[in-house]
């Protein structure tokens, strides 16, 4: 069998670099570097995406090892229909890891061509760091990391304001952009990069909030020979993804954009405010995934479709959405009923394997955005709180005692939690989580009756498991 890479295949055409991307993970590339793909071929975007590998360790290698090169498949429902689509992605030029090679990024910050900055490094990725700026090594965060390449572009350049960028990140954060750019705001403050920079940042650049959805699941290990002998070549980046997709960008009436998008047969909707959109998906779906994850995993399920529909964790996620996420969304409820069907329909669908393992990176801070608003706004509504949502919570709390659990969150996060659960008492470990501001931002324990309700609950699924736990509490 071949390996992939641009001798071995008949590529379409060549094209310059409009992008730096930061994040070579699996999203992206199913999603981002999809539509751009697309739209190469559509004739609408003609330009090449470079990844950025934004922590130390990551796909560089191998991602440059083909080339940029790798195949999505699309599986999804269609009218009731399954329907495969196959796409050799060839919008990516190649990857690079600027821990390994500064030189190359910031080589990068000059290109001519670039118009376009994309990002997705989790909730947890736009946050200033009080960090020094060192014009030899990349900077810790990603608003750091921006801002090096910003100003080295001003540098480059001149400060020439047809130099500025486009900037769309889609971590799934209420206004990601605005967020961002404060926060590089923030480092040319920090870091003394002068009036005249802040003010290119102001002028130059154009930053637009974003929101995207799409179930991605991922690289196919366990049955990528079938997926490779399909395709006939050796390709090791491999993703899987649903049929279905939504990028909601606040740039209506923006020329450049609109060019690129409308009529493009994408599901690519250029609005004035998609906070709408942002709160039904990040409650609904985003929610119920952060929800049922710690919930399934517990209970020995592997998949998203197996959790919404087998045993106890079947009736969880369906009360967690219909009885608790729902009632509290400010929209009608045919159209939300609706909606969440729909999302429950995606969740089941027989052609992708959406491991739960796969959702769980980050889980605290996905918890904060995705699901605590819920229960804060339930209880405000109804004085009370939501039975399903608070025992999601608890089983979250003890999904971070470990037990084999697939924790994968930041040193800081798993260490303090690992080490609140060598304490016997458990409503002094619940309640320092509460009142850990790091996570929530504010003191959980003043919402009343919470603190109560999470100690029996952790304290039931310590003594008789989750199941039993949660058919006492909520069943």
């Amino acid at each position: 069998m071949q390996k992939l890479n641009r001798n071995t295949v008949e590529l379409k055409a060549s094209y310059p670099v409009k992008v730096a991307q930061f994040g070579e993970g699996n999203f992206l590339r199913a999603f981002v570097d999809w539509i751009i793909d697309n739209l190469n071929e559509k004739g609408s975007f003609n330009g090449s995406v470079t990844l950025i590998q934004p922590i130390e360790y990551g796909l560089t290698d191998l991602i440059n090892k083909q080339e940029g090169l790798y195949h999505v498949f699309i599986k999804g429902l269609v009218n009731n229909e399954l329907v495969e689509d196959i796409r050799l992605v060839q919008s990516v030029n190649k990857c690079i890891n600027p821990y390994a090679d500064f030189s190359a990024f910031e080589q990068l910050a000059t290109e001519e061509s670039l118009e376009y900055i994309v990002s997705n490094t989790t909730e947890a990725g736009i946050q200033f760091i009080d960090e020094q700026l060192d014009f030899n090594n990349i900077a810790q965060s990603y608003p750091g990391k921006l801002t090096q390449l910003l100003f080295k572009r001003f540098q480059y350049f001149n400060g020439d304001v047809d130099k500025g960028l486009s900037i769309l990140p889609v971590e799934l954060i209420n206004n990601n952009a605005g967020e961002l750019k404060n926060c590089i705001l923030q480092y040319a403050e920090a870091w003394v990069l002068g009036d005249d920079f802040v003010q290119w940042v102001e002028d130059a650049n154009t930053f637009h909030n974003t929101l995207v959805d799409r179930i991605v699941t991922g690289y196919p290990k366990d049955n990528i020979g079938e997926y490779q002998e399909k395709i006939g070549y050796e390709d090791n980046l491999v993703v899987t993804a649903e049929y279905y997709h939504l990028w909601v960008i606040e740039g209506k009436g923006n020329k450049k954009l609109e060019q690129i998008f409308n009529n493009s047969g994408l599901n690519v909707l250029l609005v004035d405010n998609l906070q709408s959109y942002r709160t039904r998906k990040v409650r609904v779906l985003n929610g119920a995934h952060t929800s049922m994850v710690p919930m399934g995993l517990l209970n020995g399920n592997k998949t998203v479709q197996q959790t919404v529909e087998e045993t106890f964790t079947k009736d969880f996620v369906q009360q967690a959405i219909f009885k608790e996420i729902c009632p509290v969304l400010d929209f009608p409820e045919k159209e939300i009923a609706e909606y969440a069907h729909e999302i429950i329909n995606r969740f089941k669908n027989p052609a992708i394997i959406h491991k739960l393992s796969s959702i769980a990176l980050n889980s605290i801070s996905k918890f904060k955005v995705r699901v605590l608003p819920s229960i804060l706004d339930y209880h405000k509504k109804f004085d009370k709180l939501p039975a399903n949502l608070v025992f999601a919570f608890a089983a979250l709390i003890r999904f971070y005692k470990g037990d084999g659990m697939p924790i994968n969150d930041d040193k800081a996060t798993t260490e303090y939690l690992a080490n609140l659960w060598k304490t016997e008492n458990i409503n002094d470990l619940v309640r320092k989580v509460l009142q850990n501001k790091d996570f929530w931002t504010e003191d959980l324990t003043e919402i009343s009756g919470l603190l109560d309700a999470l100690s029996k609950a952790v304290g039931l699924i310590e003594e008789k498991g989750v199941k039993m736990a949660w058919e006492e509490v909520c069943g």
